[in-house]
């Protein structure tokens, strides 16, 4: 399974195998991308905390999709991914991504009904670690 991460490419077995060659969980969880977002469009996403399974380490990751039509369809398939990595998550809430590529802005709005809003705050400079060069804002806005 690929993922885009902004304008990079990895896949799971890559973080996995580079999680045996270290040896140490902290430096697989520094590998796992900070976002991964669908590449423009309008959709939902969630804001996951990611953990070392029996460890302190942890990072707030953002994950967004078209495809999932609910926001816990992004989590049934984000989590057992992040788990055979020796990985524990929790989703911290949901909302939307507005992606606009053509004029590099994202917006990030809304909430999901099932995890609540996420803190959009955190979302957004997460976002801002990868487009960098985009207008990236959040609102309280429903829609």
């Amino acid at each position: 399974m690929l993922f885009v991460l902004g304008r990079s490419v990895i896949s799971w077995r890559a973080i996995g195998g580079l999680c045996r060659a270290t040896g140490t969980m902290a430096e697989a969880l520094a590998k796992i991308p900070d976002v991964e977002i669908d590449p423009d469009g309008t959709f939902k996403y969630i804001l996951l905390r990611v953990k070392v399974k029996d460890g302190d380490a942890q990072k707030d990751v953002v994950r967004g999709t078209k495809s999932a039509e609910y926001h816990n369809h992004i989590f049934e398939k984000v989590n057992p991914a992040l788990e055979a990595l020796g990985m524990e998550c929790k989703c911290l809430g949901g909302g939307k991504i507005e992606h606009n590529k053509e004029d590099r802005k994202i917006r990030v709005f809304g909430e999901s009904t099932a995890f609540g809003k996420a803190d959009h705050s955190v979302s957004v400079e997460k976002l801002k670690t990868v487009f960098s060069d985009y207008e990236v804002t959040w609102s309280d806005d429903k829609k």
